[in-house]
């Protein structure tokens, strides 16, 4: 039904309508010796159906007024059929629809992009909203958009191909990017563009298997996921370590229970930058433990004692509930979650 508001029917309304008034105005004019001013009033006023100005004195003249408002009558039931299939079909509704959402998407900062909405994306999406983080979804299939629009979930309908579709995503404003999409040469088009306008912006990538995997990093790619092969070790320890495996699950997902895991990174100039972790009592002041810790030179301290020194742009693997985790954050001054 959308498809019958169309620009075309639209033009052929207005054709219809220049035509009678033409018309109407020259056999006035002839019939009646009127000047064209007032032969054009006399049908714009028998065409629209507000009435006769005066009765015409001839019968030529009569039976043109009649012709008017008949042909009146079909061209405004015309175009009611038109807004009422428009209307009907969304069209109106649709395009306001539209505008309030690209408005929201202008004005989002600090969000992440969903490049591809296929089972991927949408699980991703699913742990973005359990995590109340702003994103948004870039695909051009009908389904994907479709699934989006149901779920009330913001996005852009084109390709992370396409740069101006990754602008009109917030591609400047984002704080990361997730490509996802099904095909491997998308997702490294996709990281390619991204990378050449955003070179700090974090972008995970999906690949199908390792050679993908390994342009996919070459291209600019911080982290790069392979579905398949995670599928397998994850069933491999559900077989080797099933409580290890269950209980990591539940505490990095989303939706999990209270305890959760986090990354806070040590900013510079911070309290408790240059003090070890007895020094600054983590657990005793936030109730958080601190698992791991990742030195800015990359490296892992995945057993960090007393003694561990923080410093400045060092990162924090952190569990507690979300509560305690917070504090944590506002002990160590950074909101910034970093990969």
């Amino acid at each position: 039904m959308r498809d019958s508001f169309t620009p075309r029917r639209v033009v052929y309304a207005l054709a219809g309508l220049m035509v009678v008034l033409v018309a109407g105005t020259i056999g006035f004019h002839r019939t009646l010796n009127e000047s064209w001013l007032q032969a054009l009033y006399r049908t714009v006023v028998t065409t629209s159906l507000a009435g006769l100005d005066t009765v015409p004195r001839t019968n030529g003249a009569r039976l043109i007024s009649i012709v008017l408002v008949l042909a009146g009558l079909t061209i405004f039931a015309y175009v009611a059929t038109i807004l009422v299939e428009g209307i009907a079909g969304g069209v109106f509704t649709g395009a306001l629809a539209e505008r309030r959402r690209r408005r929201k998407i202008e004005r989002l900062s600090d969000h992440y992009l969903i490049c591809g909405y296929g089972r991927v994306g949408r699980r991703a999406a699913i742990e973005f909203q359990h995590a109340d983080v702003r994103f948004v979804v870039l695909d051009f299939s009908k389904d994907a958009i479709e699934h989006a629009r149901e779920q009330s979930i913001l996005f852009i309908e084109g390709s992370g191909t396409e740069d101006e579709d990754l602008r009109a995503a917030g591609l400047e404003r984002a704080r990361g990017l997730i490509a996802s999409s099904d095909s491997d040469a998308d997702n490294l088009y996709i990281t390619l563009s991204a990378r050449s306008v955003r070179p700090d912006l974090l972008i995970v990538a999906r690949a199908s298997d390792e050679d993908a995997a390994r342009k996919l990093l070459l291209a600019g790619a911080d982290r790069v996921v392979q579905p398949y092969a995670t599928a397998g070790k994850e069933m491999a320890n559900l077989v080797l370590r099933p409580q290890v495996a269950a209980f990591l699950d539940i505490v990095t997902s989303g939706a999990g229970p209270e305890l959760l895991f986090e990354e806070i990174k040590v900013a510079e100039g911070s309290g408790p930058a240059g003090k070890s972790l007895r020094d600054v009592r983590v657990r005793a002041e936030t109730g958080a433990l601190v698992v791991g810790l990742r030195k800015s030179d990359g490296t892992f301290d995945a057993t960090p004692t007393a003694d561990a020194v923080f410093e400045p742009g060092d990162v924090l693997i952190a569990a507690g509930t979300p509560d305690e985790l917070r504090l944590l954050e506002e002990l160590f001054g950074s909101q910034e979650a970093v990969a």
